[in-house]
């Protein structure tokens, strides 16, 4: 039987990652502990949050479900995480100098997915932790003795000024490390002010930030065996850690669930575009493959690895609007606002009087509602909040890329046969429609938290609305019908009784 070259590479090495409280973070993590268990040992950088010790941090990370498997198979496997305390906006991470030594003398392989990841992120806070986060760790891998490759996580939505993205760092006309100085120099209401001129045709600070990164990792790496992942638009799991798996509402996963709830109805979207979603375990598989190849092969230059879908598998809104839908209705989730439905279009004039029509006028009378029956009214405000946060994914749901993805597919071609299996990264094999069952069975259980159990509530609760729709449809017609009626009856005898004049 051929053996897994990448299972064996990991055997007695230690591994650095940034990131690792993340959506991505922890399934990197979990794979590496359950597909190579002889891994030594993973360092996490963590820091104290909302007065939450690292160690604390720690422990919630670990008791986390999606470790129960792993620790099922080695009940002693979670000793191998070690939490060490820093922040990625200090100097030097704010590394004490003992784990400093810790990781410079242990560490093989760094995984960088640290990031913040909202897209209306002030433009020096996006560069304190997108931009000069990243040259930092690059620092702390100069000094590691044992390292062999350090793997940025980066954006496939970076340099969208261009159609096609290829495999490659572009480089701007600005110089970065002059830029970052200027900034660093002025004021933050001066940023602030001059952001939206630097941006120029970059929708956000988050994609903006990501290809400056790239760009000095790549001017500045030397000698440290550099790679960088680009995923697309990371959604749940298709296989692992759990099918379906996913522990947040941002972005096209928050969408999806409001639609499943009948809040969210009615989005600015162009349904014959591709979509580019990556269900996570992909990423994840090739950041752990695209270290084993950088460590082994040793390529002379940086390698750029453009995981997406939409170059070898595409799937257009469209597509997606139709199996999400289908899936929900098929498993409801059992609390439902109104009868899930989604309407796309891209025609401003007709979004707003929809958004009037199925938004606006229902969050104003729920909250009548509320007010009356002595609740707190919350639905105008939930809807804003709601449309604030799709305004900004906006850009992306009305354009399109190709992002071109070969560099996955010929990593796949070095890797034996046991290791394809183990840690597949081949996007063609993917079936959309099977994968959104999957993904809003996730989102039920994983974000929404309903248990399984109440799957037949939520499909009596989900009939029930549905009957409901059709009353108030059969009424809204019969009025409409009777009110086009007395028009043609008043119409009729004006002129009769203008006629006879």
């Amino acid at each position: 039987m051929e053996h897994s070259s990448i299972v064996e590479f990991y055997k007695g090495r230690s591994v650095f990652i940034t990131g690792a409280t993340g959506f991505m973070g922890k399934v990197l993590v979990e794979k590496l502990l359950r597909s190579c268990p002889g891994i030594e040992r993973i360092y996490l950088l963590m820091r104290p949050s909302k007065g939450q010790s690292v160690e604390y941090r720690l422990q919630e990370l670990i008791n986390n479900q999606i470790f129960d498997e792993v620790r099922r198979q080695q009940p002693n496997v979670m000793t191998k995480v070690t939490a060490v305390k820093g922040d990625v906006t200090f100097p030097g991470y704010g590394l004490s100098p003992s784990d400093l030594r810790l990781l410079t003398e242990n560490v093989s392989v760094v995984f960088n997915s640290a990031a913040t990841i909202k897209f209306d992120e002030e433009l020096k806070a996006a560069l304190e932790m997108n931009v000069k986060g990243p040259m930092q760790l690059l620092e702390i891998c100069r000094q590691m003795k044992r390292l062999e490759a350090f793997v940025h996580v980066s954006t496939a939505f970076n340099n969208l000024d261009r159609e096609e993205m290829r495999e490659e760092v572009y480089h701007s006309k600005i110089n970065p490390v002059k830029l970052i100085e200027l900034l660093d120099c002025l004021e933050d209401s001066v940023v602030k002010n001059i952001a939206t001129e630097l941006l120029g045709n970059c929708p956000n600070t988050y994609t903006y930030t990501k290809a400056l990164a790239e760009q000095l990792l790549e001017q500045q790496c030397g000698s440290v065996p550099l790679t960088i992942v680009r995923p697309s638009i990371v959604t749940a799991a298709l296989k692992e850690p759990i099918p379906g798996w996913v522990d947040n509402m941002n972005g096209a996963t928050g969408t999806i669930a409001a639609v499943g709830k009948g809040f969210f109805r009615v989005m600015k979207i162009n349904a014959d575009l591709v979509s580019d979603i990556i269900p996570v375990d992909y990423p994840i598989n090739l950041m752990i493959a695209a270290a084993w190849h950088t460590a082994t092969r040793r390529p002379n230059n940086v390698t750029v690895y453009s995981c997406t879908t939409g170059h070898q598998n595409p799937l257009t809104w469209g597509l997606l609007q139709r199996w999400s839908l289908d899936s929900w209705l098929k498993f409801p989730t059992k609390d439902m606002m109104w009868y899930p439905s989604a309407y796309f279009t891209i025609n401003d004039l007709w979004l707003k009087a929809n958004e009037v029509v199925f938004h606006t006028i229902p969050a104003h009378l729920f909250d009548l509602y509320s007010s009356m029956t002595g609740k707190r009214a919350r639905w105008v405000r939930l809807y804003a909040k709601a449309n604030k946060a799709f305004s900004c994914l906006e850009f992306f749901t009305t354009h399109q890329w190709r992002f071109i993805s070969n560099n996955p597919i010929r990593l796949l071609n070095e890797m034996s046969a046991e290791d394809r299996k183990t840690f597949y990264i081949d996007v063609r094999e993917i079936e959309w429609k099977s994968y959104f069952e999957t993904f809003i069975l996730g989102a039920r259980r994983f974000v929404l938290k309903d248990d399984p159990s109440t799957l037949p509530l939520a499909r009596s609760n989900l009939q029930r609305l549905y009957t409901i729709r059709l009353l108030l449809r059969l009424i809204f017609f019969s009025c409409s019908l009777l009110a086009v009626r007395s028009l043609r009856n008043f119409g009729r005898s004006a002129f009769l009784k203008s006629s006879s004049i």
